[in-house]
């Protein structure tokens, strides 16, 4: 069994307020996800909180995501009815063909609104997301300028803020949130894998131990390439966790690895993509 986790800081209540009072202004809801975990980096209260909104799914960070394992993803999604598009933020053409499908959207609810009652009225979409999905980059992005506040830290966009990003388009971005109750431990091992949850609420030796022995299961091969690590057969995680220490010349005083660093660098190899393009879970 593998490290428990639960986090609920405070800020998260006056996200689910922020949501929760401002859901009713907007007409498009989008939520973003983590395309390396597409069920772990969703909030279950989304469901609940955006009900009789339209809604596109964004699968975000695809680029750091197991493409064919991306593609089955937005199969699924798309079997279910739903509107999904898997990008990622930081590529232009990526954004810029996600700005066409949601003003393609935006002009045919205008022209339903005119004819229904004789004006002409801008589309309002809400963006959320868990904590750091890419919200803020997302609109950034859409909106060509650094408009809504941005940071390497889970939950920093704080408070309330609407961003035109097209004559008749405007964004709501809304802080991380987070659920506050983890019976699903996997999932929040998931998040704590890619960075949703902050490093400091949690044991980084255990989840990156933890983290090694998911990785074995699905992508085996990506340690060993990462690391040069060859005979893993018959290693648990924290085997394989001091092994890639020593590997890696990263040694405390008296020769003995330091986990401490080999946790955070194998975490941070993770979610920066130089492990490979890894997918954690599958629809």
């Amino acid at each position: 069994m593998g490290p428990h986790i639960h986090w609920y800081p405070g800020h998260m209540n006056k996200a689910k307020r922020v949501i929760q009072e401002s859901i009713k202004l907007v007409d498009l809801v989008i939520e973003v996800r983590d395309a390396r975990v597409p069920r772990s980096s969703t909030n279950p209260e989304f469901v609940t909180l955006c009900k009789n909104k339209q809604r596109l799914i964004l699968l975000n960070k695809e680029d750091l995501a197991d493409p064919a394992m991306t593609q089955r993803w937005v199969d699924f999604f798309k079997s279910q009815g739903m509107w999904v598009e898997a990008i990622n933020c930081l590529d232009m053409n990526d954004i810029n063909q996600l700005r066409k499908s949601i003003i393609q959207f935006a002009e045919e609810r205008r022209r339903i609104v005119y004819q229904q009652k004789g004006i002409y009225k801008p589309t309002r979409a809400m963006v959320v997301g868990i904590p750091n999905v890419g919200k803020s980059t997302v609109i950034n992005g859409l909106a060509k300028s650094a408009k809504a506040r941005v940071g390497d830290r889970p939950g920093v966009t704080r408070g309330k803020q609407w961003i035109r990003v097209h004559p008749y388009v405007e964004f709501l971005d809304t802080p991380g949130l987070l659920w506050p109750r983890a019976e699903d431990q996997t999932a929040m091992l998931h998040l704590a894998y890619i960075g949703s949850i902050s490093d400091d609420v949690i044991d980084m030796v255990e989840v990156a131990v933890s983290f090694i022995d998911t990785l074995r299961g699905l992508y085996p091969q990506a340690i060993k390439k990462r690391y040069g690590i060859e005979d893993i057969e018959g290693m648990d995680g924290y085997s394989m966790l001091e092994a890639i220490c020593l590997n890696q010349k990263w040694i405390r005083a008296g020769g003995n690895p330091d986990v401490d660093r080999g946790a955070r660098q194998l975490l941070q190899d993770y979610r920066s993509g130089r492990l490979g393009a890894l997918t954690l879970e599958t629809p």
